[in-house]
């Protein structure tokens, strides 16, 4: 048999050069967003100039296509590792534990770095939808995970609302586990697989209506024109970061002109940083009826997330991703928003422990009880993709209770 053919050293050079670009890329592209990284900027970061970029990739947006693409089968083979274990529970806590340590490789140098998903929606349409098939595929793989004997009773809506809850929760880990060393990965792994697949109840704790729940409002406190223009930013940076959310874009979708939109808002700056503070305040609102109310710490967590998701589903919604922090070009701004998101996250996490005191939480972390919870109720914005069907009737107990009671908690009715 004749010997395997040896790569040439300029096809090793050519994808180490490649490899190279791809990781400058990714680490560029989570700071800055992939409207606000250039191709000089992703040069400049690994000794290159422009021109030898582009040898590689036309087009900034052919770039960040191939990162997110890379991210993804990143992604498909944590999956499919995890799909040969045997039941629900031993494939997802082997998703999570493949997840931490494929963070603890990148964290260490081990594995290159990959691009979050929060700009896929930045891409102009024909790579958005390339990167939107292979994405839709991958979720598909991590849904599978949840399939066996446990859930055989779950209807397919049940199992996409549990899918997006899933990967919310995974890819949330990921803005937050750096507090911790990177050898407490796998234990931090086990308790966030732990809350997802049995949910944070203790024995006894129904899922019901907390007292007073019926007359929770949430409302921004803006006036119609200014609550106008903030739902409209919104939705924007939340479909295509800060950058693509350009001034053009938000009149269009309220189908006024420029010389409207800057007679009500000075810039577009100042009016996202109104959006940030809308969400934060709406999100206070449902975190201090739950602090305020009578009942268990249990009754009064679930009632602040119903509250939220709710309100991401209503006229009124949605709420300003998390993840679009990154994209904002203003550094210290970026930090302001991580500390509120920081402290608001402990907020939840403090009535977690007040049901731990009162017995009707179980013993567990409460921080990782509280962020999980938090990527569930971000995530909520999108889950019309998955859960088509979800209405403000039925999302409490489609996409809420799962969340809070674990995924293999019975379906909706």
């Amino acid at each position: 048999m004749p010997p395997s053919p040896v790569q040439s050293p300029q096809t090793s050079r050519y994808q180490e050069k490649r490899e190279a670009i791809l990781s400058a890329a990714a680490l560029l592209f989570n700071e800055q967003g992939v409207k606000g990284a250039t191709l000089s900027g992703i040069a400049g970061s690994v000794g290159l100039v422009t021109n030898s970029v582009t040898y590689y990739y036309r087009k900034k947006e052919d770039l960040a296509t191939a990162c997110f693409l890379r991210s993804i089968a990143a992604f498909d083979t944590l999956a499919e590792t995890a799909a040969k274990e045997a039941s629900v529970p031993a494939r997802l806590k082997a998703f999570f534990r493949l997840h931490a340590q494929l963070l603890a490789d990148i964290e260490e140098g081990r594995h290159a770095p990959i691009v979050q998903f929060n700009d896929i929606r930045a891409l102009p349409e024909a790579q958005a939808a390339e990167v939107f098939t292979a994405y839709t595929s991958m979720f598909r793989q991590v849904r599978g995970l949840l399939k066996g004997a446990e859930t055989s009773q779950l209807a397919r809506n049940d199992l996409n609302a549990r899918g997006h809850i899933v990967l919310s929760v995974v890819h949330w880990v990921r803005s937050w586990i750096g507090r911790y060393e990177t050898d407490e990965y796998p234990r931090v792994a086990d308790r966030v697989s732990d809350i997802l697949l049995n949910g944070i109840a203790a024995k006894g704790s129904a899922w019901k209506a907390a007292d007073g729940e019926s007359t929770w409002q949430l409302a921004s406190g803006a006036d119609s024109t200014s609550e106008a223009f903030l739902r409209a930013a919104t939705f924007l940076v939340n479909e295509q970061g800060y950058r693509g959310a350009s001034v053009d874009k938000i009149s269009a979708r309220l189908n006024v002109t420029k010389g409207s939109f800057y007679h009500h808002n000075d810039n577009k700056h100042d009016l996202i940083s109104e959006c940030f503070e809308r969400s934060f305040a709406v999100t206070r609102q449902a975190l201090a009826l739950a602090e305020n109310s009578p009942g268990s710490g249990w009754s009064r967590a679930c009632a602040a997330a119903r509250a939220l998701v709710r309100f991401q589903l209503s006229a009124d919604g949605p709420l300003l991703r998390s993840s679009a922090t990154s994209a904002l070009p203003d550094q210290p701004q970026r930090e302001r928003v991580r500390v509120t998101l920081r402290r608001l996250t402990e907020r939840l996490a403090s009535v977690v422990v007040e049901g731990m005191m009162d017995g009707s939480i179980r013993p567990l972390d409460p921080g990782i009880a509280a962020q999980a919870a938090i990527a569930a109720i971000n995530a909520a914005a999108e889950l019309h993709r998955w859960a088509p069907d979800a209405t403000l009737e039925t999302v409490a107990d489609l996409y809420v209770r799962p969340a809070f009671e674990g995924v293999l908690c019975p379906g909706h009715a």
